[in-house]
């Protein structure tokens, strides 16, 4: 069983039956983090773009716990400027291979310019992952997206069973959009996620439930309580 902790917003704690931990897209001080939850070990971390509220934590997690850091290239070359080590560039449809999970990157429909000092560099492009762990019940992590014909493929190419998708609407998509979204990746459960964390976002877990009518599960998680799957 891997054991997945939402830590709020777009921040996902994933630990594997090998002990393993995994974080995507770490932001350890936004307004939803549990209080009190202690993060005692990284052995890597996944970027999906740029944006603060995605890579804020990566430095001192960086530093703290000399994990994998997986991103876009560009991202890659940028954390390796601000010192960061044991980072591992890649590009959508490469596969990198963790040994404990499999990340793939995925297209995503969002921007990706990364803040530096007061201004906005390139930072590539957005991207989302599937993750493949030895068990083979892939997970598709969205990262920050609108829905987008596209996850018809991700179904098709890599058949994941659970989806974490953003719902909160105004940066990303809404529950309207994520329904589609569900659809087209047809995936058996959902975690909605990237909502709630400030008053522009107000996709709801109910609300995505009620566009979806009983076609998918939402699953919500509660930040900083570890559930199995």
């Amino acid at each position: 069983m891997i054991k997945i902790t939402w830590l709020g917003h777009g921040t996902v704690q994933f630990q594997f039956p090998s002990d393993e931990v995994l974080i995507m897209d770490p932001w350890i001080d936004n307004p939803r983090y549990p209080k009190g939850h202690r993060i005692g070990r990284v052995d890597a971390i996944a970027v999906s773009h740029g944006h603060f509220d995605h890579i804020h934590s990566v430095l001192p997690l960086a530093k703290q716990f000399k994990p994998k850091v997986v991103g876009i290239f560009e991202i890659g070359h940028w954390l390796e400027s601000k010192g960061v080590d044991n980072t591992i560039g890649m590009n959508k449809g490469g596969t990198v291979d963790l040994g404990f999970v499999k990340l793939t990157m995925t297209h995503a429909v969002h921007s990706c310019g990364i803040i530096d000092d007061g201004k906005i560099i390139y930072g590539g492009e957005a991207a989302g992952y599937v993750l493949t762990p030895r068990d083979e019940r892939p997970i598709y992590f969205a990262g920050d997206t609108n829905v987008f014909s596209d996850m018809a493929l991700i179904h098709e190419l890599y058949r994941p069973e659970l989806a974490f998708l953003p719902i909160g609407d105004h940066f990303t998509m809404s529950p309207h959009e994520a329904a589609k979204a569900v659809s087209l990746l047809q995936v058996n459960k959902v975690v909605p996620m990237h909502f709630g964390t400030f008053p522009v976002l107000t996709g709801t877990p109910k609300a995505l439930s009620e566009k979806l009518r009983g076609q998918a599960a939402v699953w919500t998680l509660e930040p900083g309580k570890t559930e199995e799957w």
